[in-house]
Formats: C-alpha cells, sequence, structure tokens
C-alpha cells in the first residue's frame, strides 16, 4: 500500500480535519485558507460547513462529490502543504 494514502478522516472543527495516511502519519489540515485563497463556484459549495463534512476516501484520496468535484494531492496532504501545487 501507497504510505500516502489517507486511510482515515476525523472533523476537527471548522474547517479542519485530521487526516491519517497509511504509513501512521497524522495531519490536522485547515482547509479554510484554501477555499479563501482559490474562490471557485464548484468548489466553493464545500466551504459550506455541511457540505464540507460530505467528504470520502476514494483510492486512498480525500475527495467531495460524485465526480471528484474537490480533491487534494495525497502528498500535499501528507506534508500539509495545500498550496504546493496552486501557488
Amino acid at each position: 500500500m501507497n504510505p500516502y494514502n489517507v486511510i482515515e478522516i476525523e472533523p476537527c472543527g471548522d474547517y479542519k480535519l485530521q487526516v491519517t495516511f497509511a504509513d501512521g502519519k497524522s495531519n490536522v489540515i485547515d482547509f479554510e485558507p484554501y477555499f479563501i485563497k482559490r474562490p471557485h463556484p464548484q468548489y466553493d459549495r464545500y466551504h459550506d460547513p455541511v457540505r464540507f463534512l460530505e467528504y470520502k476516501i476514494e483510492y486512498g484520496n480525500l475527495v467531495w462529490g460524485e465526480n471528484w468535484d474537490l480533491m487534494f494531492d495525497s502528498l500535499n496532504l501528507y506534508y500539509n502543504n495545500l498550496f504546493k501545487n496552486f501557488g
């Protein structure tokens, strides 16, 4: 199994999630700065607190929506750097 695969997610309040990876590492990640810095009609709906909690794990990735409307590269989550590929 890929050590960077997401295997567990726990909400930590507001827009923070504790993300646990296959190798046992765990990060608390605050997604709110992402929503503020990168507004987009497709992603903005997940800035709603109720919709934000509709995340799921698919193939080791943290995703939202039926067609992966919003997803984050597991390496960026592992290193807690949401903006690595977004500037």
